[in-house]
């Protein structure tokens, strides 16, 4: 067969002659994009994205449709090569509708597939489930006791009846797989010879070791206290997460070759700089864990806690005697919840939740309120605490001052004004503050600090010394949820894996389609249902023990809780051509919004959808149908903005012609046509 040379971006490539530029170029490895192009059918040169500027041609020309002769010098990156590509790219996605990813994806810090495992779910493959779930979270049983659940939050399905549970989901998956007697863990890369050393043994510290061994990393644990575990351990009470469950991931993560050393101080122990010399890498993921200051008269006296200072007494066994006491907890967090809780169950004759908001404006979850309603804490809004009064040194009062809401804060959130003149004397014995966590640095005092406190850091998570990186609570912004510091271990885990190989970490996505415009009357179509409940023990029963609150739930509860997900996100992200090219170029399709034109969803078979808010008109499901399979189920309808892809025949049995190959589906370049 004869051959050509020519030169593609600078490149020297051997083609067959009689092939096209692009051909030529796919060959070589040298990727020109294109979007309506298929080895099984003949060049349509329809979505322009593979022009190219060919020297010695004064016009772009199409890779796809010109055949590549002896001697050419093509540049496929040309600024008028880019300018050409990203307008088409514009124009494409001002009539590209829908979601590449769910809204409860978008919503979790670590990118957690929501959707995709609560499909799984929904159909009974509780091993497929946890094994998306464990692609992003190491300790899923955990997390889907004690998460905020912003994905919960952000699922449309609010705008239906209520949002699926997908944090409970998650935490009956986890369960699943753990009674099966051995938890399942992803493989371990092949060795790499690096050694990484992580200071902090919490979610983030324990996800950073998980993440590098799947990279073939070595991985050591070094945390101050008797178990591993951080906050997920001390700070959250055992009624919400039991110790055995937190054990079992723990183990599981030991069991991928993690070495986990307790009891260990930094600056005390060990220090920084011999962890730097023994290892490659030093990660410091070591939480926040000194309570903020209320910041008034009164607060050094005898019976003020710090809020987590309190919580982790109680959980290394060093619960202060209650019995028949009266108890502030002072904050609307989690954190002042769990205080509160925890109080009433250590035998408190009074337990109250000192505010300075409404419980509209709390930023605790819902139902860790309404539980500890139940339990007896008596919640006292719209007032703040201006002393601590003390008698011969120890807690007699709180002085109140009584607060109006007045205009909203940064956040959104109305702030609290003093009333003037208005106090009010609360008679108590003990108070917990807990409106926040602060970082302490001790033994890592060499590493810079920003403004807040907290170790500064770069993009990359590194800090001001070679080779030490810091991740979650003690790093950046600060105190934070769990799965933050775990979304914060996978991305320091691709970048120190980067930094180790000498190559640059894997850019995430930057450009997405998304519904946000979306409606309840988007919805007015869909079936109503219920939300799974929740089986728990009453309140005033399980006030007194520390046993879990909640109940065993039925897979049937869970499958069928799961089965109402709306399927928001597009199937074919992972493999959209369109958004992967949108992502190597500065699109801008908003300019062409209002050529948007009407939703059409039509069904090709049985089993295929054809939604043409995701067609992108380059016409390989219409010819690939007609030219390869000999079918005529689709056709192109109407021309310029009203031309769409549809059913060639609109009645039934427009299917009858329909093959069932799926090359329609396996080709099609967007998602467009999907699975229903």
């Amino acid at each position: 067969m004869d051959k050509i040379v020519l030169h593609i971006n600078g490149i020297k490539v051997e083609a067959a002659a009689g092939c096209t530029i692009l051909e030529a170029a796919q060959a070589a490895g040298v990727d020109i994009p294109n979007l309506c192009h298929s080895e099984l059918l003949k060049s349509y040169a329809s979505c322009g994205i593979c022009a190219v500027e060919i020297e010695g041609n004064p016009r772009l020309m199409r890779a796809c449709a010109i055949q590549a002769a002896d001697g050419m010098v093509i540049n496929t990156n040309s600024p008028r090569a880019i300018a050409n590509r990203k307008a088409a790219l514009d124009l494409m996605l001002s009539d590209h509708r829908g979601d590449c990813l769910p809204p409860c994806q978008l919503a979790c810090p670590a990118q957690t597939a929501c959707q995709q495992y609560v499909n799984v779910a929904a159909e009974g493959d509780f091993d497929g489930a946890i094994r998306i779930i464990k692609d992003k979270i190491p300790v899923p049983a955990s997390i889907g006791r004690v998460c905020p659940r912003p994905c919960e939050d952000a699922c449309r399905r609010h705008m239906v009846d209520e949002p699926i549970s997908i944090g409970t989901i998650k935490e009956f998956v986890a369960d699943a797989d753990m009674a099966n007697g051995t938890v399942y863990v992803p493989a371990v890369g092949e060795p790499t010879g690096k050694k990484i050393a992580i200071v902090g043994g919490g979610p983030g510290g324990l996800s950073a070791a998980y993440f590098l061994r799947t990279m073939g990393h070595s991985a050591e644990i070094f945390d101050a206290m008797p178990a591993m575990g951080g906050m997920l351990r001390y700070g959250i009470p055992e009624y919400r997460l039991p110790r055995n469950v937190l054990d079992k991931e723990i183990d599981a993560i030991a069991g991928m070759g993690v070495t986990m050393h307790n009891n260990i101080k930094i600056g005390v122990d060990k220090d920084l700089a011999t962890l730097k010399n023994d290892f490659d890498v030093v990660v410091v993921a070591v939480g926040a864990w000194k309570a903020a200051a209320l910041g008034c008269v009164g607060e050094d006296s005898e019976g003020v806690f710090g809020g987590i200072d309190f919580l982790r007494d109680v959980s290394i066994g060093n619960a202060p005697n209650f019995s028949g006491k009266k108890i502030a907890v002072v904050g609307g967090g989690n954190t002042a919840m769990d205080a509160a809780r925890t109080a009433v169950r250590l035998g408190a004759d009074a337990v109250y939740n000192i505010y300075r908001r409404t419980r509209e404006e709390m930023p605790a979850q819902a139902i860790e309120i309404a539980e500890a309603i139940e339990e007896g804490v008596d919640f006292r809004y719209l007032v703040n605490p201006v002393e601590i009064i003390a008698k011969d040194g120890k807690v007699s009062a709180l002085d109140l001052q009584k607060m109006e809401l007045g205009e909203p804060d940064e956040q959104g959130r109305r702030r609290p004004v003093a009333v003037a003149g208005a106090r009010e004397i609360l008679p108590v014995d003990i108070v917990i503050v807990a409106i926040g966590q602060n970082a302490a640095l001790a033994g890592l005092d060499v590493l810079a600090q920003n403004r807040w406190g907290n170790i500064e850091i770069n993009g990359k998570f590194q800090t001001n010394i070679p080779a030490v990186f810091a991740i979650g609570d003690v790093a950046a912004n600060g105190a934070g949820i769990a799965i933050e510091a775990i979304a914060d271990a996978e991305a320091a885990a691709k970048e120190i894996d980067a930094f180790l190989r000498g190559t640059n970490a894997v850019v995430k996505h930057k450009f997405l389609v998304r519904e946000d415009k979306l409606t309840a009357e988007d919805f007015a179509d869909v079936e109503r249902g219920v939300r799974m409940k929740i089986p728990h023990r009453d309140g005033a029963v399980r006030n007194k023990d520390f046993a879990p609150v909640n109940l065993p739930l039925t897979e049937e509860a869970v499958q069928a809780d799961a089965a109402r997900c709306l399927k928001c996100g597009c199937d074919a992200f992972d493999k959209c051509k369109l958004i992967k090219y949108a992502n190597m170029h500065d699109v801008a399709p908003d300019k062409f919004e209002d050529t948007a034109m009407p939703t059409n969803t039509q069904p090709i078979n049985s089993h295929i959808v054809l939604n043409t808010d995701k067609c992108i008109l380059c016409g390989l499901c219409v010819r690939i149908c007609e030219e390869v399979v000999g079918e005529t189920a689709l056709g192109l309808m109407n021309r310029g903005f009203d031309a769409a892809v549809s059913l060639a025949v609109l009645a039934p049995p427009a299917s009858a012609d329909c093959a069932n190959c799926e090359k329609c589906l396996k080709n099609c370049p967007t998602g467009a046509l999907s699975v229903k």
